[in-house]
């Protein structure tokens, strides 16, 4: 069963939200790499989410969101549940607005991402990994404490936010018409659907999912959200069980596929951007170029690849590119 998605958002209220955001986070640079494009044989261009504020294009949907909120519920404090980015943008964004922010985390979210919500401001509520059980905490405290929810994909204006990234491409390179995007719980897929229907409505737009959480597989294939029984994969930030209900009505109008990818393939992915193009990619961000690399995609027109961040535990990443 399905909900249907609420009204795509207009190309005014797209650009509207990307004017607002440049208060706090003016748009990221489009690279365009040599290597990639000669692999490709077509141009390939790097979207650089990971030179946000916070270091990751949630930056983008949790301003969106909050900023949209009503004074009452901004009054009233916020809370999230997230793996990390997402919980990092709301306390990030909280923290300018002068709110306070609880952000529910699993316990096993990397060291980085639990200390840039602490370093914002945000009070952090551990609880199980999975992604249900977040959910679940993060309700219990919303309802105890009176909080405002701000859910980490599955809202309109999450999603309105989440779309101003593809809107930015397009402004500077009309002629892309292939979007990479890494898939978790699918806010910044949908926000990528949203702008190609009205800016680009020929665009082919691609879901990056790593094996271990073929969750967007699974929803093509069922014609609706399908719950997998567990994720596990090196991109920490692209596990819940799920793709969101709301998400998926977005996803469906434009994408036709998934591509899937090895861990082994995600860490070469970061290892490559590093020593080829220095630049500093979480796992869950690489995606997208793991796909290229490894063969799985083939780009039949100019491309951007959307690195959605940069919040890599330094061991890791350390490990990756040795």
């Amino acid at each position: 069963m399905t909900t249907a998605a609420p009204p795509v958002p207009t190309l005014d209220e797209i650009r509207q939200a990307a004017e607002a955001l440049r208060e706090v986070a003016p748009p990221t640079p489009l690279v365009e790499t040599a290597d990639l494009s000669r692999r490709a044989s077509q141009p390939v261009f790097l979207k650089c989410e990971l030179w946000q504020p916070m270091g990751a294009f949630k930056m983008r949907g949790a301003w969106t969101a909050i900023t949209r909120l009503s004074p009452e519920a901004k009054a009233r404090g916020i809370i999230t549940h997230s793996s990390g980015n997402h919980g990092q943008a709301v306390a990030f964004t909280a923290q300018k607005l002068g709110l306070r922010a609880v952000i529910v985390m699993p316990r096993t979210a990397p060291a980085i991402k639990v200390e840039g919500v602490r370093r914002y401001g945000g009070e952090v509520v551990f609880t199980d990994a999975i992604s249900s059980a977040r959910l679940q905490r993060a309700a219990e405290v919303a309802a105890e404490e009176g909080l405002t929810m701000v859910p980490p994909y599955d809202d309109p204006n999450i999603v309105l936010g989440q779309s101003t990234c593809a809107f930015e491409v397009l402004q500077s390179h009309p002629e892309i018409s292939t979007f990479l995007a890494p898939i978790g719980g699918g806010g910044l897929l949908a926000g990528t659907c949203v702008t190609v229907i009205h800016g680009r409505p020929d665009a082919r737009v691609v879901g990056v999912e790593p094996e271990g959480a073929a969750k967007l597989s699974a929803a093509l294939e069922a014609g609706h959200p399908v719950a997998l029984e567990s994720t596990a994969s090196l991109a920490d930030g692209l596990l819940p069980l799920s793709v969101g209900t709301l998400t998926f009505e977005y996803i469906r109008q434009v994408v036709r596929e998934a591509v899937r990818v090895t861990d082994e393939e995600i860490g070469a992915a970061v290892r490559y951007l590093w020593r080829e193009q220095g630049l500093r990619v979480e796992p869950s961000g690489a995606v997208g170029v793991a796909a290229l690399l490894a063969g799985k995609f083939k780009p039949k027109t100019p491309t951007a690849i959307l690195l959605t961040g940069g919040n890599v535990d330094p061991a890791l990443f350390q490990k990756l590119v040795a």
